[in-house]
C-alpha cells in the first residue's frame, strides 16, 4: 500500500487546478465546518481544500470511517455494522473520482477493507489534521446578523464534557442517516410478553450465541438479508418476515464480473430512460430464470427499478437449502410463538431481530431547517435549504440510489464548495421550492417512497445534474469527435466517478487513464491463479473449417433446393417462438 501512495504523490489535492475567487467571495465565505468524518465529510474536506476555503471536520469518534469502521459494541448515536459486511457496490463504482482504488483490492470489498481505502484516502489528501476527533456537534445556529454575514455559530462538547462555541462562514453536514434505529413495537401487539430476546439489526455483531437456535428475523432489506443469512450458519432455523417482499440480485454478473460494472453503463441508462417499461420487464424475466422470485415466496408488488433491491449473493442457496424460510408480515406474538399473517405460526423461537429501518434527523440543526415534502426534506437537490437568505449550509450524502454513496456525495460537496464561494448561484427561493415539488412529485411516482425510505434518484442523471451545475460534465459528442477511444469507454463502459474530472473545475490529468485501465483493476484480484490456454492444435482447426465449410455449403444447397419447406419454418405461428428464444 506505501507504494500505492508513492504513486499517487503527482495527484494530491494541491496539485488540482483552484479556480481564482474575487477578494468579495473569499471575505463572504472561508472557514467552513464539517460534521462527520465518514465518506461524506472526508469528500466533503477535500471538496474545501480544493476550493482554497478552511475546513474544520468535527467527528464525534476517536476515528474516521463513519458506517465503514466496525465496531465490537455498538455506540448510541453513531452508525453501526456487523462482522460480515461486504459492501454492495464494487470497488471502481464506489472509488472517488480522482482516486481509482488500489488493483490488488477485491471489487467487492470486506469493511475492513473499505476503510483501508478511505485511510488512503485521507493521508493522500492530507485530510486528517483538519479533523477534530471525539467532538459532538451539540447545535448549529445562525448568528444574530446572518442576513448579511450568512455565518453560523456551531457549539460542540468534547469526549471531557467541554463546550466550545465557534463561528462559521459556512457548514456541510455529513452525518449520514444509519444512526437511529426503528423500532415499530406497537406494531406487533404481544411483544410485550414474548418469552424470548428481541433486539434492532443495529444491535447485530455476528451470530455469536445463536447456535441451535429459532430465529425470525423481520425486515428484508438488505441488513435483513445478510442477518438471516449470517445467523442461518449457526441456527437450526431462521424465518425471514416480509411485508412486501423483494427483488434479490447477486453481487457477481455475467461472466463472474462485479454486476454493477457490468450493467451501469450510460448507454444502459439511456435505453432505460427511452424504454422504461420494457427495461423493467426484460430484467424481471432474466432475474426470474435465475432466482423464480414468486416460487420463493420474495415477488414484491413494485417493479425492479422501484426500490432499491436486496444484494445477497448466499440468500437463494439458504433457502434452498431449507436453512432459511420465507414468511409473510408477523401478526403478533403469543409467548415464545410467532403467528404470522397467513395464519402460520412457529413455535419456540428463541429470537427475533427487527431489521425495520432508521429513523431520520438533524437534531442539532434549527427546527426551521427540517421541514418536509411529503417524507424528505425540503433541500434543493437533496442538498441545500431553500429559505435561507445565504447558501452557507449544505446537506451531504443524505440520499439513497441504485448506485453508490461516495460519488453522489463527492459532486454534492465539489457543487456546495462552489455555491459557498459565489462561482456558482442557485435560483431563487420560490424557484427552489417549484423544483422541489416537482421532483419530489416524479420522485414518488417512480420510486416507492416511505417514511423509512424518503428519498431516491436515479443514479446518472442525478451526479449529470449536479455536474452541469459544477461545470464537470462529460461531452460524450465532442469526445467521440477528439478521442473515440474514450469516447466509446464513456458511453459503453461502466459510468464510473472518473468522468468527472475529465474536463472544468477540478480536472484530473489522471482521468483518462483511469477511465482506460478500470477494467484492467476489475481483473487484477482474480489473478491469484492464472490458467494458461492450450496452444491450438492447427491441423484439427484446419480439419475442422473444411468440415464446417463443406456443412455449411450442404446446408445451403438443401434451402434452396426446399424453399418452400424453408419458408413454412418461418411461418406466422414459429416466428414469435424464435422470437422468444432470441430474447431469451
Amino acid at each position: 500500500m506505501t507504494d500505492y501512495l508513492n504513486r499517487r504523490t503527482g495527484i494530491h489535492s494541491s496539485s488540482l487546478p483552484v479556480k481564482k475567487r474575487s477578494a468579495s467571495c473569499a471575505s463572504m465565505v472561508q472557514r467552513v465546518a464539517v460534521i462527520g468524518a465518514g465518506p461524506s465529510g472526508l469528500t466533503s474536506i477535500k471538496g474545501c481544500l480544493d476550493e482554497g476555503l478552511e475546513p474544520t471536520c468535527f467527528e464525534s469518534s476517536d476515528d474516521i470511517g463513519g458506517l465503514w469502521r466496525f465496531k465490537e459494541k455498538p455506540e448510541l448515536g453513531r452508525a453501526n455494522i456487523y462482522k460480515s459486511v461486504i459492501i454492495n457496490s464494487s470497488k471502481e463504482m464506489m472509488s472517488f473520482s480522482d482516486f481509482p482504488p488500489p488493483a490488488d483490492l477485491p471489487n467487492n470489498m470486506h469493511h475492513s477493507e473499505v476503510l483501508l481505502y478511505l485511510r488512503l484516502y485521507a493521508q493522500t489528501f492530507n485530510l486528517l489534521p483538519h479533523i477534530r476527533f471525539q467532538t459532538t456537534v451539540i447545535s448549529v445556529r445562525q448568528k444574530t446578523n446572518f442576513k448579511v454575514t450568512g455565518q453560523w455559530e456551531v457549539e460542540t462538547e468534547s469526549r471531557e464534557g467541554q463546550r466550545e462555541t465557534r463561528d462559521f462562514d459556512a457548514v456541510m453536514v455529513c452525518t449520514g442517516h444509519f444512526t437511529q434505529p426503528h423500532l415499530p413495537l406497537r406494531d406487533f401487539p404481544g411483544i410485550e410478553s414474548f418469552q424470548g430476546k428481541y433486539f434492532h439489526s443495529w444491535e447485530y455483531c455476528s451470530a455469536e450465541g445463536l447456535e441451535g437456535k429459532r430465529v425470525v428475523v423481520i425486515g428484508i432489506g438488505n441488513s435483513g438479508g445478510d442477518i438471516a443469512v449470517d445467523v442461518s450458519r449457526v441456527a437450526e432455523k431462521v424465518y425471514l418476515s416480509t411485508r412486501s417482499g423483494a427483488w434479490v440480485v447477486g453481487r457477481v454478473g455475467p461472466g463472474g464480473l462485479p454486476l454493477d460494472v457490468v450493467g451501469s453503463s450510460r448507454m444502459d441508462a439511456l435505453i432505460r430512460k427511452l424504454f422504461p417499461s420494457w427495461a423493467n420487464t426484460m430484467l424481471e424475466k432474466k432475474l426470474n430464470q435465475a432466482l423464480d422470485h414468486k416460487l420463493y415466496g420474495l415477488k414484491p408488488k413494485h417493479g425492479f427499478f422501484a426500490q432499491i433491491p436486496v444484494v445477497n449473493d448466499d440468500l437463494p442457496a439458504r433457502i434452498i437449502s431449507g436453512r432459511v424460510a420465507v414468511k409473510p408480515n408477523v401478526r403478533e406474538f403469543c409467548g415464545s410463538s410467532v403467528v404470522f399473517v397467513d395464519g402460520s405460526t412457529i413455535d419456540k423461537v428463541d429470537v427475533v431481530v427487527f431489521a425495520t429501518g432508521y429513523n431520520y434527523s438533524f437534531p442539532f440543526l434549527p427546527s426551521a431547517l427540517q421541514a418536509k415534502c411529503g417524507y424528505r426534506l425540503q433541500l434543493y437537490k437533496h442538498v441545500f435549504p431553500p429559505a435561507l437568505t445565504s447558501p452557507t449550509l449544505a446537506v451531504v450524502g443524505f440520499i439513497h440510489s441504485f448506485g453508490a454513496i461516495n460519488p453522489l456525495a463527492e459532486m454534492q460537496a465539489r457543487w456546495a464548495t462552489r455555491v459557498f464561494k459565489g462561482l456558482t448561484a442557485l435560483p431563487t427561493e420560490e424557484n427552489m421550492m417549484k423544483e422541489i415539488e416537482k421532483d419530489t412529485a416524479a420522485m414518488y411516482q417512480k420510486f416507492a417512497c416511505s417514511e423509512r425510505n424518503p428519498l431516491q434518484v436515479d443514479y446518472i442523471p442525478y451526479l449529470d445534474s449536479l455536474s452541469e451545475e459544477v461545470g464537470v460534465r462529460p461531452n460524450i459528442p465532442w469526445l467521440f469527435f477528439k478521442d473515440p477511444t474514450l469516447a466509446l469507454q464513456v458511453f459503453l463502459g461502466p459510468c464510473t466517478p472518473y468522468q468527472y474530472r475529465l474536463t472544468g473545475p477540478g480536472k484530473w490529468a489522471g482521468a483518462r487513464q483511469a477511465i482506460l485501465t478500470q477494467w484492467d483493476r476489475v481483473f487484477q484480484p482474480f489473478k491469484t491463479r492464472v490458467v494458461t490456454e492450450p496452444k491450438p492444435d492447427v491441423t484439427h482447426s484446419s480439419k475442422l473449417s473444411i468440415i464446417m465449410f463443406l456443412s455449411g455449403a450442404t446446408l445451403l444447397c438443401c434451402i434452396f433446393y426446399n424453399k418452400l419447406h424453408f419458408a413454412s419454418y418461418f411461418s406466422a405461428s414459429s416466428f414469435p417462438r424464435s422470437l422468444q428464444l432470441f430474447a431469451g
